[in-house]
C-alpha cells in the first residue's frame, strides 16, 4: 500500500515510518516541522513539507502519490498548553484533521488510522480503563481528539470510511536510531534520564501523597515498537475488511508509579537522579492503567518490551548516543 503518514518526522511517527517500510509498504510523510525533525525520517520515505490547514496542498498530495491509506500522527499534544491555549489545539487537532477527512473523501481514500489518546476518558472511574468506559475529557486536548474519533465515525456512517483510532497510555522508549527530542520535554522517562546529565535540572514529583503503592501517581508505559506496530496490524486489518470502525487502547496492562521510575532509571543509568518533590498537579489522576485486551483479542497484538527496565534502557542507549 501507499500510505501518507501526517506527523511522520516526530517520535513515534519516525517510528511507525520504519515499520511500514520494513513490512514492505511504501510510504509518503507529511509533516511541517513544527516539532518533528527531518533526520528522523528514514531515507526509503518520501518526505514532504507541508501543513495540513492547507488543503489545497493536502489534496495534492493525495492524489499526486496515489495514497491508499493514510495514519494521522500530526496533532498539537501538551495537555497544559491546551488549557492556556485551547483555540491552538481545535485549530490543529480539529479543523485540520476535518481538512483532512474532506480531502480523502474526495480523493477516493477510504482507510484511516488515527493517533488518539488515553485523555479522552478524563478522570477515570475504574482501573483498568476499557474503551467501553465513559469518555469526559478533562483538557482541551483530550477533547480535541474525542472530536476527530466523533468526525470519522460519522464519515464512516456517511461516506464509507474505514478507520481504527488507537488511544495512547505513555509512550516511551526509543529504537536503534528513534528516540525523544522534544521542546519543551514534558514526558516523565525522558525528563528523568537528562536529569543525571551534568547541569540538568532535577526532576519534580508532583505529589507523594497518593493512594498508591508509594504515594506517587501510577501510568501505564508502552514501548514506542509496539505502539507502531499495533499501527501496522490496525492498517492491515482494515485494508483486508477486518475492521472497519473500531477504538483500541494501547497500553501494557501494567502500572508503575513515579518512584519506581526514578529507581528503575538509578539502576540502569548507575546514577543518581536529583529531584525534589512538589504540590499535586490540578487534574492528575492518581492511577491511569489501561485494558489492552480487546486489541489482544481482535488483531492479536501483544506488547514485547512491556517491562519498566526495558524501556528505560531503551531511551538511555539512544539518549546516550543522541543527546538533544
Amino acid at each position: 500500500m501507499r500510505i501518507l503518514v501526517t506527523g511522520g518526522a516526530g517520535y513515534i511517527g519516525s517510528v511507525i515510518t520504519d515499520r511500514l517500510l520494513e513490512a514492505g509498504h511504501s510510504v509518503i510523510v507529511l509533516d511541517n516541522f513544527s516539532k518533528g525533525h527531518r533526520d528522523a525520517v528514514a531515507q526509503g520515505a518520501t518526505l514532504i513539507e507541508g501543513d495540513l490547514l492547507d488543503s489545497k496542498r493536502v489534496l495534492d498530495v493525495l492524489a499526486r502519490e496515489r495514497v491508499a491509506a493514510v495514519i494521522h500522527m500530526a496533532a498539537s499534544s501538551l495537555v497544559g498548553e491546551s488549557m492556556t491555549a485551547p483555540e491552538r489545539y481545535y485549530r490543529n487537532n480539529v479543523i485540520a484533521s476535518l481538512g483532512l477527512l474532506e480531502a480523502m473523501n474526495e480523493s477516493g481514500v477510504k482507510l484511516m488510522v488515527l493517533s488518539s489518546t488515553a485523555a479522552v476518558y478524563g478522570e477515570p472511574q475504574k482501573q483498568p480503563i476499557t474503551e467501553a468506559d465513559p469518555t469526559a475529557p478533562s483538557n482541551a486536548y483530550g477533547e480535541t481528539k474525542l472530536t476527530v474519533e466523533r468526525a470519522m465515525f460519522w464519515h464512516h456512517r456517511a461516506h464509507g470510511l474505514r478507520y481504527a483510532s488507537l488511544r495512547y497510555f505513555n509512550a516511551a522508549g526509543a529504537t536503534a536510531t528513534r528516540g525523544e527530542c522534544h521542546d519543551p520535554e514534558t514526558h516523565l522517562i525522558p525528563l528523568v534520564l537528562k536529569a543525571v546529565t551534568p547541569h540538568a535540572p532535577h526532576i519534580t514529583v508532583f505529589g507523594n501523597d497518593y493512594p498508591t503503592r508509594d504515594g506517587t501517581c501510577v501510568r501505564d508505559y508502552i514501548h514506542v515498537s509496539d505502539l507502531a506496530c499495533a499501527h501496522v496490524a490496525a492498517l492491515e486489518a482494515l485494508e483486508s475488511g477486518k475492521l472497519s470502525d473500531s477504538i483500541f487502547n494501547l497500553g501494557s496492562g501494567t502500572g508503575y508509579t513515579v518512584g519506581e521510575v526514578l529507581e528503575v532509571s538509578r539502576k540502569v543509568t548507575g546514577k543518581t537522579v536529583p529531584m525534589e518533590l512538589g504540590p499535586r498537579r490540578d487534574g492528575d489522576p492518581a492511577v491511569l492503567v489501561a485494558s489492552a485486551q480487546h486489541i489482544r483479542d481482535v488483531l492479536g497484538w501483544v506488547p514485547t518490551h512491556s517491562s519498566l527496565e526495558e524501556i528505560v534502557d531503551s531511551a538511555w542507549r539512544w539518549m546516550s548516543g543522541h543527546p538533544c
